[in-house]
């Protein structure tokens, strides 16, 4: 079986156990699914490509139903392995990451967040702001086997103080000449300035698909320092408009506890409005640590809707240059991976 078809069964695995000739590969994450969590690493076909976690082999409650099993260096790059699962045997390997992910220089500025959504544990990471100068030092020996730039931040201090700090990184970044996208909280004014610097793509998260949702999830103090989900959609809606069409993304988590009628809804929604959904599946954490991860029925099924509708917007996720639609790693994305 190929990687493709099982892919929706170890997006709910989440996690595989590593075998073989191991070695220090693979990074702790400050972003994203498994933020403050194990290591992870990505596996690769050649085709598709799938990013889980490490499971921990003194847990025994951790311990995954899939094992990749390491043979040593490959001499093309990365690591020769396969992936064991069930009855079947993936030949292929571990990737080598640029930063963060595979062919990419993916860069968290603000290690943190002022944000309390309950399904994140960047918040409770110890905060650390990279200056551009920090960024730049960390691109700099990777720039020639990467294809791309991805910045993303948490929110310390304000949402205009990591505005600003995220544009001084695009800035310096510039000198790469290399396709830059960011994904950051979004005031007013966010995506004509990111345009304005050269960024090519820019993802601002919706997270959830529905508004009630949101307030339980992503606004539990509903405070001044909290989220405001019609902002967000004002920000993908005129990002539509300055940076056109295929290049204007927003993460939506799937396992929160909406229903399939309400994800369809949302992606709809996007798609509608010129914006690329990325479903990313729920990876238990934050205060959901407890949550489970959405099965491979439920995974397959809303991917298959979302790719029916981007096909009716005039959508193309194979047209991404930066981020998640790139990497493929933590989603099942259609046009790319079915």
């Amino acid at each position: 079986m190929s990687l493709a078809l099982l892919k929706p069964k170890l997006l709910e695995a989440g996690t595989a156990r590593l075998t073989g000739e191991i070695t220090d590969f693979g990074r702790e994450s400050h972003a994203g699914p498994g933020a403050g969590k194990s290591k992870s690493v990505f596996f690769s076909d050649g085709r598709t490509r799938i990013r889980l976690l490490v499971s921990d082999e003194s847990d025994e409650s951790d311990e995954s139903p899939v094992e990749i099993h390491v043979f040593g260096k490959n001499p093309a790059g990365g690591f020769k392995a396969e992936l064991i699962f069930e009855d079947f045997v993936v030949q292929g390997k571990i990737e080598e990451e640029g930063l963060h992910c595979p062919k990419q220089a993916y860069i968290t500025v603000s290690e943190g967040c002022i944000f309390r959504c309950r399904f994140c544990n960047v918040p409770n990471q110890e905060k650390h702001i990279k200056s551009p100068e920090e960024v730049y030092r960390l691109i700099e020996p990777v720039k020639d086997s990467v294809e791309c730039i991805s910045v993303t931040s948490g929110v310390i201090g304000s949402v205009k103080e990591d505005e600003e700090r995220v544009l001084e990184v695009v800035k310096k970044l510039s000198s790469f000449n290399l396709p830059i996208g960011v994904s950051i909280y979004p005031s007013i004014k966010t995506p004509k300035k990111l345009f304005d610097l050269g960024v090519c793509e820019v993802k601002f998260n919706l997270e959830t698909a529905t508004d009630e949702l949101f307030e339980e999830i992503c606004r539990p103090s509903k405070g001044k320092n909290s989220p405001d989900r019609t902002d967000l959609i004002k920000a993908l809606s005129d990002s539509v408009l300055i940076f056109g069409k295929n290049r204007v993304f927003s993460n939506v988590i799937l396992g929160l506890g909406e229903t399939d009628n309400e994800m369809e809804s949302c992606i709809r929604m996007l798609c509608e409005m010129g914006v690329i959904p990325v479903i990313r599946p729920l990876t238990p954490s934050g205060e959901l640590a407890d949550y489970k991860r959405p099965s491979a029925e439920r995974i397959l099924k809303i991917s298959a809707f979302l790719k029916e509708e981007l096909i009716k917007a005039g959508l193309d996720t194979t047209k991404a240059l930066t981020m998640c639609t790139r990497c493929t790693g933590c989603d099942l994305v259609p046009g790319r991976d079915l």
